[in-house]
């Protein structure tokens, strides 16, 4: 076998590779060989079906099987000598394609190897770490959304009529063609009307009602209504309005604490305090992440694989047309060309994407199974029900695990920075934070 070379120009490459068809041959009998002890066919005892037979009946897809190896192996052997890494999968076509057996195969090989990342002196790169504290004011503001949303209802004013955002306490007997049906009945329901709790015009209905008062509910449930004996039928909801209340701001104290898991008031207090802090601590690294790929962005520069450029800015511009046109789903619009604009993007998106992998694989960077677990595990509550279908495909899918791996191993190769860099902390406002988060653009 014989590889030569044919382009070598900035990071492109280009090979010819020559297998001669003896070694190909030789390759195919070996092969046969191997399974021949395993080969049952009619006529023949286990393990002696002639090799000039297993060649006539399978020679041609051992055939494919034997050229494919022997281009991975050169290909392989290749890589280990030069140190090329490809930036994308190689292109690997057949050149003499009037090609029949007996015949030495040519093949023809041409790839983008990544380029050469210099070496960054982490520790000269100075960053600055913002540090904001949660104060009186702004727990308090916290407690006071929290409150509302621990939302109370008190009874009004006897013979107020409801109105939107109020509760009725109501029994109610629906009935489809005369009759009750199962799971149409309760009494003391507690309804929050403009909720959409129940199907669409029920809430409505009891609008302007007052305690006392008996409301007939004319409803249609919806064709695609889960209970199919009920999917499109017209029903009447026999409804006594027993009491309407509005709602209120649940108080500050201890029962509101214990509401949501704390012990009493002052224990939610620094809970809440806790939690605005981890908040700040999120927006700060955020900006310190900036800051740091600014940084990075300003001493490094090599020559970058266009290929890798041409599909970055091909994925930027589509990703902001679709944010532009949210109404378009999926890929059914014109085509979408990449400006100077997405390409200046896309040079420091590689740029970067190619040193931080450079740097994380320098110290041996990795992502654990339990950190791919977990992130997948977020993932699936986005498809409550569908848990373990979820697990399954990302399972089978290498893309869909790469989009779940590269922001852990990101984030990973981010803190080993920061660690190595000059960080001095700068204690600021949480208003000086929230400017200092909505001055990063999109980059």
């Amino acid at each position: 076998m014989s590889v030569t070379e044919t382009l070598n120009e900035g990071l492109k490459r280009g090979y010819q590779i020559v297998i001669p068809a003896g070694d190909l041959d030789a390759k195919v009998n070996e092969k046969l060989k191997e399974a021949q002890p395993e080969v049952e066919m009619k006529g023949f005892r286990k393990g002696k079906v002639p090799l000039a037979l297993l060649k006539k009946q399978f020679g041609q897809r051992v055939m494919g099987e034997a050229i494919q190896e022997t281009i991975d192996g050169a290909m392989g052997k290749h890589f280990e000598e030069s140190g090329d890494r490809p930036a994308l999968q190689p292109e690997i076509k057949m050149t003499n394609e009037d090609w029949k057996e007996g015949d030495d195969v040519e093949v023809s090989v041409a790839y983008e190897a990544l380029p050469e990342i210099p070496e960054v002196d982490l520790k000269g790169i100075k960053l600055e770490k913002l540090v904001a504290k949660a104060d009186d004011a702004s727990v308090a503001e916290a407690l006071d959304n929290l409150a509302e949303s621990a939302q109370n209802f008190e009874d009004r004013k006897k013979g107020t009529k409801s109105k939107s955002g109020d509760q009725v306490v109501i029994d109610f007997a629906g009935k489809v063609d005369g009759e009750l049906f199962e799971g149409g009945s309760a009494e003391d329901f507690p309804l929050v009307l403009g909720s959409g709790s129940f199907i669409p015009g029920f809430e409505d209905q009891l609008i302007g009602a007052k305690a006392g008062d008996e409301v007939a509910v004319n409803v249609t449930f919806p064709a695609e209504y889960q209970a199919e004996n009920l999917a499109g039928k017209e029903a009447v909801f026999d409804c006594t309005v027993k009491a309407v209340k509005a709602p209120a701001k649940a108080e500050l104290n201890d029962e509101l604490a214990k509401q949501f898991g704390a012990e009493d008031l002052e224990a939610l207090k620094g809970q809440v305090k806790e939690r605005l802090e981890a908040e700040y601590a999120g927006a700060a690294r955020a900006v310190q992440k900036r800051a740091l790929l600014d940084a990075l962005d300003g001493v490094v520069s090599f020559e970058l694989p266009p290929s890798l450029l041409d599909a970055e800015a091909g994925q930027i511009a589509h990703q902001l047309w679709h944010e532009e046109n949210p109404d378009v789903e999926g890929h059914d619009h014109p085509e979408i060309e990449a400006t100077d604009e997405h390409k200046k993007l896309a040079e420091r998106r590689v740029r970067l994407g190619l040193l931080l992998a450079e740097l994380g694989q320098k110290a041996e960077i990795e992502v654990t199974d339990a950190e791919m677990t977990q992130a997948i595990m977020n993932q699936a509550r986005q498809y409550p029900g569908q848990e373990r279908q979820f697990f399954e495909f990302v399972q089978q899918n290498a893309q869909m695990q790469q989009q779940l791996r590269a922001p852990i191993f990101e984030d990973k190769v981010i803190d080993y920075v920061f660690e190595l860099a000059d960080v001095s902390e700068k204690e600021v406002s949480k208003e000086d934070l929230e400017k200092a988060v909505e001055a990063l653009d999109d980059i």
